[in-house]
């Protein structure tokens, strides 16, 4: 029966643990500290101590092995007091006591138990799987006070020698800027001259572009629906193809070339529309209409059918 065993179980739950005859092992909750020598830093624990006054039977040891070992209280007391028997016999030789996880029990001059713990065991459950660890020291700013010492006793010395082979190096050091600031001038030049020929050539692509778009576009009034009459004074009766006395057009677009204008005469034509050439307009923009009427109310009922119908853009144009 090994009684230690036993004594380290209980000492995980009960802060006295008496052993009958012999003394009483404490335990007391420490804190986290850190040992400022070593830089270890510990968790909070149990700190144990002996006291060999306590040697009174409190049953928790011997109820607690009876237990565990199936055996009678008196039975686990008679064995207890023949170990601790041999412990004294130990002490009293001069021997030191090792109890297993627990600490070493010695006699002093004055034939007084001493015990000093082991730290290996933490008995405060609490703590379960914190155990103590080390850290560096950071010495950053004591390297960096001897770094600069030793910059200080070290003078830069520069030889004779060296100063003699380096005499005609400050003429290469002034060839090499002059050849370095000739050769940025001309980089310089070539990408400014590169830059505006391309915003010439960008210019010349978009000019191109919006004559194009001009060309194709379809230009229409964007009036309400009810629009009030426009006046066409400086229209060319040469160019007119529609009867004289229909002055109510519906328009339905303005184009920059006269073949787009066919085109989308004939369009609205195959669409059963009496789609006309009605001629240039003071842009220069060939007038296309959908119909022509005499009577304005008819001319402004069928202007609402084709806006809902056919295009939201279509206006009425109407001659004094």
């Amino acid at each position: 029966m090994v009684v230690e065993h036993y004594i380290s179980e209980l000492l995980y739950r009960y802060n006295c643990v008496v052993v009958p005859n012999f003394g009483a092992f404490l335990t007391q909750r420490t804190s986290a500290r850190i040992n400022d020598i070593t830089n270890t830093f510990f968790a909070p624990a149990k700190s144990i101590s002996f006291n060999e006054q306590l040697i009174s039977n409190d049953g928790l040891l011997v109820s607690y092995i009876a237990e565990a070992e199936k055996s009678s209280f008196e039975d686990i007391l008679s064995k207890i007091e023949t170990i601790t028997k041999q412990w004294k016999s130990t002490l009293n030789a001069g021997e030191k006591l090792s109890l297993k996880n627990i600490g070493l029990l010695w006699n002093n001059a004055e034939n007084r138990i001493q015990f000093q713990p082991f730290y290996e065991v933490n008995y405060l459950t609490s703590s379960f799987g914190l155990s103590s660890f080390k850290s560096i020291p950071v010495t950053r700013e004591v390297l960096k006070e001897e770094v600069e010492a030793i910059e200080e006793k070290i003078p830069f010395i520069i030889s004779p020698e060296k100063r003699e082979k380096t005499r005609f190096r400050p003429y290469l050091k002034y060839a090499a800027i002059l050849l370095l600031a000739i050769s940025v001038g001309f980089t310089g030049y070539q990408v400014f001259n590169n830059g505006l020929q391309s915003q010439q050539v960008v210019r010349e692509d978009a000019k191109k572009e919006v004559e194009r778009q001009i060309q194709e576009a379809t230009f229409f009034n964007t009036a309400p629906l009810e629009l009030p009459t426009v006046s066409v004074d400086a229209v060319s009766t040469a160019s007119v193809k529609v009867e004289e006395a229909a002055k109510h057009h519906i328009v339905a677009g303005a184009f920059r070339v006269k073949a787009n204008a066919d085109r989308k005469i004939a369009s609205l034509q195959s669409k059963g529309y009496k789609a006309a050439y009605y001629g240039t307009n003071a842009y220069g923009l060939h007038v296309v209409t959908y119909d022509r009427f005499t009577d304005p109310k008819k001319a402004l009922t069928e202007l609402r059918r084709i806006k809902g119908s056919e295009s939201k853009d279509a206006w009425l144009l109407s001659e004094k």
